[in-house]
């Protein structure tokens, strides 16, 4: 049953990349989703602000393609390998993600490679996070 749920989650996650469709993320992530950066150690908690990061990044990256797809076998996690480009830098990278029973995303990892690539991501990604996290 999860298998088949998370099977179709996913296909409306490369759906949304292929469309550009933001309203697709929306349904997709749980209210109480948690992004895990490859960038800051502590994870990011929350709908609105895991919804900024994703749909931000999926504008700076360039050439983003996925490459393959593991499932674990309770059919509730599954891992994508991407490439893609930022500026001049190549990356490769995988997402971690974990769907709840509803076929919702409570839990996004994402982990990046080489260090010269994760930098220029880390850059752009730096300076939009700034405009949108409130000052302490």
């Amino acid at each position: 049953m999860a298998l088949t749920t998370t099977q179709q989650a996913v296909q409306r996650w490369h759906e949304m990349l292929q469309t550009r469709d933001m309203s697709i993320l929306n349904e997709l992530l749980a209210e109480d989703v948690v992004f895990r950066s490859p960038v800051a150690y502590n994870p990011y908690p929350g709908k609105q602000v895991v919804f900024f990061i994703l749909s931000n990044v999926i504008q700076i990256f360039e050439n983003f393609t996925y490459h393959r797809e593991f499932y674990t076998e309770d059919g509730q996690n599954v891992v994508l390998e991407f490439s893609a480009n930022v500026g001049e830098k190549k990356l490769k990278g995988i997402d971690m993600i974990k769907f709840n029973e509803q076929g919702q995303i409570i839990d996004f990892e994402v982990m990046l490679r080489p260090k010269s690539g994760l930098e220029a991501l880390a850059a752009q990604m730096g300076q939009r996070m700034a405009a949108f996290m409130p000052k302490a």
